[in-house]
């Protein structure tokens, strides 16, 4: 027996209701892996899967939660024992197949990453989904030429989840790190993550005007896309990178190609879903390295599985701050 919050529809109104259930293991999904599952987290995907589903859930009742982190119980898969620490992220988990907002989970062991020396599952499910797309960004400037000696580097939507791992990384990495945030009560959070400048969101709010602006920023990682990523375009020196991992302000992109074509600007977009494993497994060794832990500890946000749907419609509306972790045995 174990908990889980389940998800379910009613298919005469069409509305959905997600509270605590006792399950027992023969109701988990077909998987090479069982996993006791220690810690979950919220992303906005989440919040989409505990409300009416977004069109990323496909069937009911339905356990949601697209990150886990715990340690196996049962493995039909040799790269995995019993007592092994694994974390999860992506895949569809939490979407199309149960998640981690239950005690027990089963998966497929392709799935799974071993977690790396130096994290715990508490730490990496601080970091989750969108730590990992933070680290997976950071690693793609990188590869592009993206180095501290070049200029700052911004990021948007800098108080959500992927910017604030984002800013901790490039700050420890010897970047400086301009940050975008409506939300002007942040400030002293995102200062405390390492960043050196704070812009308000207005400034970069409207559609662009010329299709080149001041050559400013050797690098973004933009949470926000719509018509803060065309201005920001605009504004990449010569030869820069934009890692683009979300659409917060939209998914129209309201540019021209005058950017790519005489700045030889790159817009390089980060999956984590579908990340191969080879890529993914790098990104996790570079976050026990990489992500200062003082700095990870100051964006937790402590949950339980029952504060989970608030969090999750909070999160939707832009209400979240930092990283929440979901102790699922709370």
């Amino acid at each position: 027996m174990f908990k889980a919050l389940v998800v379910d529809k009613d298919e005469a109104t069409g509305k959905t209701r997600a509270g605590i259930q006792t399950l027992t293991e023969d109701r988990l999904p077909a998987g090479d892996v069982t996993v006791a599952v220690e810690y979950s987290t919220v992303n906005y995907k989440d919040g989409l899967c505990l409300g009416s589903g977004g069109g990323l859930v496909r069937t009911y009742p339905h356990v949601p939660g697209i990150d886990f982190a715990g340690t196996v119980e049962t493995s039909d898969d040799p790269r995995y024992a019993p007592g092994d620490r694994v974390v999860l992220t992506g895949w569809r988990v939490g979407e199309i197949h149960w998640g981690g907002y239950a005690q027990k989970a089963r998966v497929k062991a392709d799935w799974l990453v071993p977690l790396p020396d130096g994290l715990t599952t508490r730490q990496a499910m601080a970091v989750g989904t969108a730590g990992l797309t933070a680290m997976l960004s950071v690693m793609a400037l990188e590869d592009h030429g993206v180095t501290p000696d070049r200029g700052p580097v911004l990021v948007t939507g800098a108080a959500g989840g992927v910017g604030s791992v984002a800013t901790a990384i490039l700050a420890k990495l010897g970047f400086q790190v301009a940050c975008v945030t409506g939300r002007p009560e942040t400030e002293t959070y995102l200062r405390d993550l390492g960043a050196t400048r704070i812009v308000p969101r207005e400034e970069l709010a409207e559609p662009v005007k010329r299709p080149l602006e001041s050559e400013t920023w050797a690098g973004c990682v933009d949470a926000v896309g719509g018509a803060m990523l065309a201005r920001v375009l605009g504004q990449m020196i010569y030869g820069g990178s934009v890692a683009a991992v979300g659409l917060a302000g939209g998914s129209a992109l309201p540019t021209t190609v005058i950017p790519f074509l005489l700045r030889g600007v790159n817009l390089l977009g980060i999956d984590s879903v579908m990340c191969p494993v080879d890529r993914r497994s790098k990104a996790w060794s570079r976050i026990a390295t990489d992500l200062p832990l003082d700095k990870l500890e100051e964006m937790i946000v402590p949950a339980t599985l029952a504060e989970v749907p608030d969090l999750g419609g909070a999160i939707l509306k832009g209400q979240v701050k930092g990283r929440v972790v979901v102790d699922v045995n709370a």
